[in-house]
């Protein structure tokens, strides 16, 4: 447990969900290399720093990459940080990204992050950078968040510069004006705020020269009434992941369906919470952003 007022304090625990290296493997490389030193509490609980974590993360690159525990252990410390270096100018991998995500949201550093998404945008863009590295690191962080590893404001942190991201690649994309094509109105259900794959198929819309309305997060059902008035031939588009729950999403197809059902209206509903929930005349379910991706711009 971290101490109030001792800035960056790890167990055991916190070293194996950051880095993916088992504890007692931790411990061993501590007796047989003298590879960590954890400190103690004013209580005797064994604690280890940012540094520690930091420390971990570049050896464990380097034996994911092929090197030897006992050739690791004998570099200094900027020797450790010269290598990796080297090796991802060599080999490159997104192991390395999530690592230095993780530093970045670890230490609040924004600059790294934007470093971090800037050179892998300007080689494969940023459709690719969100679904190669912004949608798995946030699969990673929820089990971090799980588990007490890190704290709600490192999460809320780390998903805010994703957002901006994505924010900016929209606001400086030219809004579609075509015709032949009913607008995609893009919303979350009430209670659901996990906004950011909404967020990138607006700006795949924008990529794909598509009519999208972008309503967020939380929106309620009458407000979707309303929206389809002004825009009877709409698409609704949502993709959820905690509301409505997987016990719930059957409840909400039949909803929909039960207001919709003799519009012009079609809805397209994404996440894993409609895994066998089936969908109807108007509405289409689908588990998983690929499936989502295939039906509106196929």
């Amino acid at each position: 447990m971290k101490e109030r007022g001792i800035a960056q304090q790890f167990s055991i625990k916190d070293l194996e969900h950051f880095t993916g290296i088992k504890s007692h493997t931790i411990r061993a490389w501590e007796q047989r290399y003298n590879l960590l030193t954890p400190k103690r509490t004013s209580t005797n609980i064994r604690y280890y720093s940012g540094e520690d974590l930091k420390k971990l993360l570049n050896v464990g690159y380097l034996i994911d990459h092929g090197s030897k525990i006992s050739k690791v252990a004998q570099l200094s410390d900027q020797a450790l940080i010269d290598r990796v270096q080297e090796m991802q100018m060599e080999e490159g991998g997104l192991s390395a990204v999530f690592s230095q995500m993780k530093l970045s949201m670890l230490n609040y550093d924004e600059v790294l992050f934007r470093k971090i998404v800037d050179d892998y945008t300007s080689e494969h863009g940023l459709d690719k950078t969100v679904l190669d590295v912004f949608l798995p690191f946030l699969s990673q962080i929820g089990v971090l968040w799980l588990t007490n590893t890190i704290c709600p404001a490192q999460e809320h942190f780390i998903s805010h510069l994703m957002r901006q991201e994505l924010h900016a690649a929209v606001s400086t994309s030219d809004i579609p004006v075509r015709k032949d094509h009913p607008p995609l109105v893009l919303y979350l259900p009430e209670r659901e705020i996990h906004d950011i794959s909404l967020l990138f198929i607006h700006f795949l819309c924008r990529l794909n020269g598509l009519k999208s309305i972008f309503l967020g997060a939380s929106v309620p059902f009458s407000d979707l009434i309303t929206v389809a008035d002004q825009f009877p031939n709409a698409v609704f588009v949502s993709y959820c992941t905690t509301h409505p729950s997987s016990s719930e999403a059957a409840a909400y197809v039949e909803l929909i369906d039960s207001e919709f059902a003799d519009s012009k209206n079609q809805f397209v509903l994404g996440g894993k919470v409609f895994e066998g929930v089936g969908g109807t005349d108007c509405i289409k379910t689908v588990t998983d952003g690929a499936g989502l991706a295939q039906i509106l711009f196929s």
